[in-house]
Parts: C-alpha cells; sequence; structure tokens
C-alpha cells in the first residue's frame, strides 16, 4: 500500500512539472508568433529638377556719401557768430559762420574812392584831350602836345578800370566774410567756437557737410572673379540685359536686409595692384538717412540668370575624408546609392550642382543617420512641394 501510494505521489508531480514547463513556454512565445521583420527605414527626399536662377555676388565695403563739402574760410579774421545748429539740414548759400567785416568794409569803402578820384582825373583828361584835338588841326598846339593828352587820357582810362577791379575785389572779400553753405546736406559739428581767429584757405576745415540721399556703396571684386563673370556673360552661360543697370541688396551691419534697393553704377578701370581687386561702385536712396558714410555693409549684386541649373539642398551634401561633395540619392527598388557631386557655389542654402545628378533622380536630406548605402528605404516627400526644387530665388557667391 505504502508503496503505491509513493508511486501516485510521484505521477502527480510530474504532471504537475509537465503542465509548468508548457506554461513557461506559452509565456515566453510572443502573442504574435515569431519575431516581425524590421521595417524598412523612413526618408525624406527631393526630387532633382533645373530650373534658371538670377546669380548674385557677396561684396563688402563701406557707405560713401555722394558729395562731400568741407568749408574753409575764403578770407582772414575774427568769427564773429555761428548761425547753425550742429547735425542739422542746411540749404546751399545758407549762412553758416559770419566774420568781423569792418576791416574789408573800409577796403571797399577806400577802393571806391580810389576810383572816384580816378574817374574825375579821367574826366578832366578827356575834355583836354578834345579841346586839343580841334587846336592841333588849326595848328594852335603843336602835334606833341597833342599825343601827350591822348595818351594821358589813355592812362587815365586804365586806372579807372583797375579802381573798378579794386571795388569788386574788396566787394567779393566783403561777401566772403559771411561764410555759406556750398551744398545742400548734413553739416557735421564745427570745428571752431565765435571769437575764434581764421585765416584764408587754411588746413583744417570749419565744418563738412555730407548730401546722404542718395549715397554711395564702394566695394571691391577681385579682377579674377571679374574675368570669370564677363566671360560668362560673353559665353552666353549668364544672362544679364542690362549690366549697367543691375540690382543690389544690402545686408547691414547685424545681418537685416535694407529695405531700399540700389542699382550698379560702374567698375573701375584700374586694378589695385596690391591687392588684385576693383572697386565697384552701388547708388542707394537713403530716404530717412539709415545709411550713414563709413558705414560696414554687405552688398548682394545681381550677375545675371543662368538657365537650366541644379540645385541640392546643403543639408543633403556632406563631405568625404578627401573633401569631395557626397549626396544619398534613392536608386531602383528603393536602394540607397552614394554619389559624387561637383558643385560649383552656394545658392541660398542649396548647392548649385553640375556633375553628379541627373534630373528626376531622389536626393535623401532627411534620414541620413539612419541609412548607409545599399540599404533599402520607404521614401517620403520632404517639406511639400516647395522642398522639391530645393531652390532660392538668388545666389551668393562661395
Amino acid at each position: 500500500m505504502q508503496t503505491m501510494a509513493l508511486l501516485q505521489r510521484l505521477a502527480l508531480t510530474g504532471i504537475l512539472t509537465g503542465l509548468l514547463v508548457l506554461a513557461g513556454c506559452k509565456q515566453s512565445t510572443p502573442a504574435g508568433g515569431p519575431a516581425a521583420a524590421k521595417p524598412a527605414p523612413e526618408v525624406g527626399v527631393v526630387t532633382m529638377r533645373t530650373e534658371p536662377v538670377t546669380l548674385t555676388m557677396e561684396l563688402s565695403g563701406r557707405i560713401s556719401a555722394q558729395m562731400v563739402a568741407e568749408v574753409r574760410p575764403q578770407v582772414g579774421g575774427i568769427i564773429q557768430k555761428r548761425l547753425f545748429t550742429e547735425g542739422s539740414e542746411v540749404k546751399a548759400g545758407e549762412a553758416l559762420y559770419q566774420i568781423d567785416p569792418a576791416t574789408f568794409q573800409a577796403a571797399l569803402a577806400s577802393a571806391k574812392a580810389a576810383l572816384s578820384k580816378a574817374e574825375a582825373n579821367g574826366y578832366s583828361l578827356r575834355l583836354r584831350s578834345d579841346r586839343y584835338k580841334q587846336l592841333v588841326a588849326i595848328n594852335a598846339v603843336s602835334r606833341q602836345e597833342y599825343d601827350d593828352a591822348v595818351a594821358a587820357l589813355k592812362q587815365a582810362e586804365a586806372d579807372i578800370e583797375a579802381g573798378k577791379a579794386a571795388v569788386e575785389t574788396a566787394r567779393i572779400n566783403l561777401a566772403y566774410t559771411r561764410i555759406a553753405a556750398p551744398i545742400a546736406g548734413r553739416i557735421g559739428r564745427s570745428t571752431v567756437t565765435a571769437g575764434a581767429l581764421v585765416t584764408a584757405n587754411q588746413a583744417t576745415a570749419l565744418a563738412t557737410i555730407q548730401q546722404l540721399d542718395p549715397v554711395y556703396v564702394d566695394v571691391t571684386q577681385s579682377s579674377a572673379d571679374l574675368l570669370r563673370l564677363k566671360r560668362n556673360l560673353a559665353s552666353g552661360e549668364l544672362k544679364n540685359d542690362a549690366p549697367g543697370q543691375a540690382k543690389v541688396k544690402l545686408l547691414l551691419e547685424d545681418n537685416s536686409t535694407y529695405p531700399q534697393t540700389g542699382t550698379f553704377k560702374f567698375s573701375e578701370v584700374t586694378v589695385d595692384q596690391s591687392t588684385g581687386s576693383v572697386t565697384l561702385r552701388a547708388q542707394f536712396p537713403n530716404p530717412n538717412q539709415l545709411l550713414l558714410p563709413g558705414m560696414f555693409v554687405r552688398s548682394l549684386i545681381e550677375e545675371g540668370v543662368r538657365d537650366q541649373v541644379m540645385l541640392v539642398p546643403q543639408r543633403g551634401v556632406s563631405r568625404d575624408p578627401a573633401g569631395n561633395a557626397v549626396a544619398l540619392v534613392v536608386g531602383e527598388n528603393d536602394t540607397v546609392e552614394r554619389r559624387l557631386l561637383k558643385t560649383e557655389r552656394a545658392v541660398g542654402d542649396a548647392w548649385l550642382v553640375t556633375e553628379g545628378l541627373k534630373v528626376g533622380e531622389r536626393v535623401i536630406v532627411e534620414g541620413l543617420q539612419r541609412v548607409r548605402p545599399g540599404a533599402v528605404v520607404k521614401v517620403v516627400p520632404f517639406g511639400g512641394k516647395a522642398a522639391e526644387t530645393g531652390s532660392q530665388p538668388a545666389a551668393k557667391q562661395s
């Protein structure tokens, strides 16, 4: 009996053990059966196409006033008063300083007196000459006396003309005691005050007037870039209908864009031998006088329009250890392929690509960290229709 009970216990223990093993196996098996396959990584792509693009070059330069006039006295004397407010707008011909005119008024009066004396002497000699002319005809006076009278009259007439010139000179010098603005514009600080002694044509200017609307922007460009631009225009690779009227945009020191558009005026005809650069000048309207002479700016000058170019977003292009531009392209069967690119310049946030891609190919711009060449991916458009072009309306030189 004890043997039978022992066997029954052993059998019951085995059954329970089997049930526990089966339960453990069921728990270790996923609900979905065998492990599911890992899904293909998702990447964002842009489809390559060609389009015309307006190319620009970014050059640094500084603002200069259109007209600058340094105010200097043309006669010497003591400044009686200053007639303008520093930093204000002045008109051409407006009085700026007044020099003590007393000595110049006296000089004018003296010149007028000398002229009156010469005119009185001339009147007497003219009567004498006329009288001798009649007397010499009847031999009442000698020919020599008549000739002397005529010569004396001519000398008196010359003295009169000299007297008139002296009066005019004195009048001009008196007028110069009122120092006027030679041009209209904004006047800077005054270097003298009332009571200061000034001299004619002195080296130090009393003040400086500058016309600030419009203003010039002078930038420098390397002669090599200028040759490249002219070559591209001549070959037809770049099109520019009015090179002398190219539009120019301006970036200020705080990276903001100046609201007014400027016009390209001319390029210097001489290359600076020390820098190998050429000076270019553009003109900008400045109604609010936001642009001040000496201010550092960056200008974007239109080079022209290039037809049928291909632009790739910069985020989709990397560099290999050799420095070559590289992009990942989704090829047939959604397989990733590696491409070496030849880029020419930056165009906004894209690269202008001349070799390595074809129209219609899909370049990966998002999810690059999750894929490698040869991998199969799931393709989704990146950023909608606007991102498919990967382009910007204007370009800047890289």
